[in-house]
């Protein structure tokens, strides 16, 4: 168990990815806290994992709301102690529109829960946090490349890119890692709104692309930071 009793946040865990680095995680020996919006999804996470023997604590979390954010991370402190891994997972879509045509309500909206959400809780998670701890945030292939009719979306993934370098370098004194990670292409309800037309069995499930984050939580990484990797050309070698 590469994670065994590590104390782990995982934003976005209801389901698609979150859920799976959840299990994942727990499956490794972490104890998991986890947050979303849909409480019910939250459970049955929580239940599966807890089938297993595993450890874990959840709570309904809209992350773009400082006020849930700082309650989510001090219950969760509570309940575990210090933390040793934060994944900020949580994002939308939103529309898949030119500028000119994207709303303006919408705009904000993505890039607060995308960027701001990420900021917010690593800002209140940062009080509790072990040394040689390691914060994993998942960008995408269109915050490293612009790419049109991506909006909000793609410019809150260039932030993230953003916030990760400077997290790492700002961190780096304290012993704690920041690295991004890109899943690619794999089966979710946001890949499917992205791409509605495309054939789901020629992407890949988000089981299938965890590797790297294990790896960036564990201590196979414990000298990698302010990097950006992607999951599906990881080949176990860092």
């Amino acid at each position: 168990m590469k994670l065994l009793n590590k104390v782990a946040l995982i934003t976005g865990a209801s389901r698609g990815l979150g859920k799976s680095l959840a299990i994942r995680f727990a499956n490794e020996g972490a104890m998991v806290c986890l947050c979303a919006r849909n409480i019910d999804h939250l459970r049955l996470v929580s239940l599966e994992i807890l089938s297993n023997n595993g450890r874990s604590y959840f709570e309904q979390t809209d992350v773009s709301d400082e006020r849930q954010v700082r309650d989510f991370v001090e219950n969760s402190y509570k309940n575990f102690g210090k933390f040793d891994i934060l994944v900020n997972n949580a994002s939308i879509l939103g529309s898949r529109a030119s500028f000119i045509d994207h709303s303006f309500t919408e705009w904000e909206k993505v890039l607060s829960v995308n960027l701001t959400g990420a900021f917010l809780i690593t800002k209140y998670a940062l009080q509790y946090f072990n040394p040689n701890g390691s914060i994993i945030n998942v960008t995408s292939s269109v915050g490293r490349f612009g790419k049109s009719n991506w909006g909000a979306y793609g410019v809150s993934k260039f932030g993230i890119e953003g916030f990760t370098q400077a997290l790492a370098e700002e961190l780096r004194s304290k012993n704690i890692r920041a690295n991004a990670v890109n899943p690619g292409a794999i089966r979710t309800d946001m890949r499917h709104h992205a791409y509605p037309d495309e054939a789901v069995s020629t992407v890949k499930k988000p089981d299938d692309v965890t590797d790297i984050f294990v790896a960036l939580a564990s201590s196979d990484s414990k000298s990698i930071t302010g990097k950006s990797f992607d999951a599906q050309t990881f080949k176990g070698i860092l």
